[in-house]
């Protein structure tokens, strides 16, 4: 059985996410951890439970979302997983820590590129990929359909949507991403988003203001 853990990480209050089953082994999606103290908490809880992770994912590469992808490399080898398309945000991602004056540590490990014919494997959980760009140029969303969840990264919030004023950013696109690939998914899907509490599929179809189903 899937289970999921949330962290709340770094001053954007990013949502980080670890993903296991009873194989002990774990995925990593989007380490925003910005300190020491919050790297702490983190392998806390992977050695409390006795974990072994076996995949570093970004769901896309904005700053809050890749600073702990270093340490993770570091710590356990894992190389990161993104959608090619992410590969200019991520290299933009010590620009961006200066402007925010953020402790960057630039990640210096191999890329694996992630296409959305691919799945990840945990044990017998297989988790499917969406192409859910609009927020950021290739944003990919984590979709396990036995447990129903959906790691939704900023494409979908409880009651709202990722901004797309930044660069690559483009709201038709976004509106188009959650219409076709997540309003398709069943009601019950639980929606973990990359900020926020999470939420329904179900629920945002029916209330969310800012992507009505026609």
């Amino acid at each position: 059985m899937l289970q999921i853990h949330r962290f709340v990480f770094n001053p954007f209050q990013e949502n980080t996410y670890i993903l296991y089953n009873e194989t002990g082994k774990c995925l990593i999606i989007d380490p925003g951890f910005s300190d020491e103290t919050e790297r702490d908490t983190f392998t806390r809880f992977i050695d409390e439970k006795k974990l072994e992770p076996v995949y570093l994912l970004n769901t896309h590469c904005h700053i809050d979302h890749i600073l702990g992808n270093q340490f993770v490399y570091d710590t356990w080898k894992l190389p990161l997983h993104i959608h090619q398309g992410e590969q200019a945000v991520l290299q933009s991602g010590p620009r961006v820590a200066e402007m925010y004056g953020f402790p960057l540590e630039v990640y210096t490990g191999p890329l694996v590129f992630l296409d959305v014919t691919d799945t990840i494997l945990l044990g017998s959980d297989v988790i499917t990929l969406l192409f859910t760009p609009g927020h950021s140029p290739a944003s990919l969303s984590f979709y396990h359909k036995e447990s129903g969840i959906l790691i939704s990264g900023d494409t979908l919030f409880s009651g709202s949507i990722g901004r797309t004023d930044l660069p690559g950013g483009d709201f038709t696109t976004l509106e188009r991403s959650i219409r076709t690939q997540l309003y398709s998914l069943p009601d019950a899907t639980k929606v973990y988003s990359g900020h926020g509490p999470g939420t329904s599929i179900g629920h945002e179809r029916q209330y969310n203001p800012f992507v009505k189903e026609d």
